[in-house]
């Protein structure tokens, strides 16, 4: 059966696309904890990130970079963390968080709660920040 990510990369769940390539695809985490928390996943599925051949772990952390930069331009902070966990969803992901202090990125902390308005806009910021 697909991860829940699988089934996002296929359209059949709908998501805050930020940024998609042939191999990799990254959205808006539906529970931030911070605005601009992006999820980067490769499309392949994968349950352990360091399961990925060298390449493709080099490559999932190039487009990261990417969007990391384009986060870094779209939402005010000084920068933007990199966490990779992985126990919730059996499929490999990093998540992008913005920082501007250190216990920004808690994971305990309280979910925000956005609107899809908020959220569309956040997703179209940081895709058109986008190099």
């Amino acid at each position: 059966m697909p991860t829940i990510f699988s089934r996002i990369v296929q359209g059949e769940i709908p998501s805050y696309k930020v940024a998609e390539s042939d191999r990799f695809y990254a959205f808006l985490d539906i529970r931030p904890i911070a605005q601009g928390h992006t999820l980067v996943i490769p499309k392949k599925e994968v349950d352990y990130i360091f399961d990925l051949e060298p390449e493709e772990l080099s490559a999932l952390f190039a487009f990261a970079q990417k969007v990391a930069q384009g986060i870094k331009s779209a939402i005010p902070c000084k920068k933007v963390a990199v966490a990779v966990l992985g126990m919730e969803v059996p499929h490999a992901h990093i998540h992008l968080v913005p920082l501007n202090t250190e216990g920004d990125l808690d994971f305990k902390r309280a979910k925000l709660s956005l609107s899809e308005e908020q959220m569309r806009q956040i997703a179209k910021d940081i895709s058109g920040s986008i190099v």
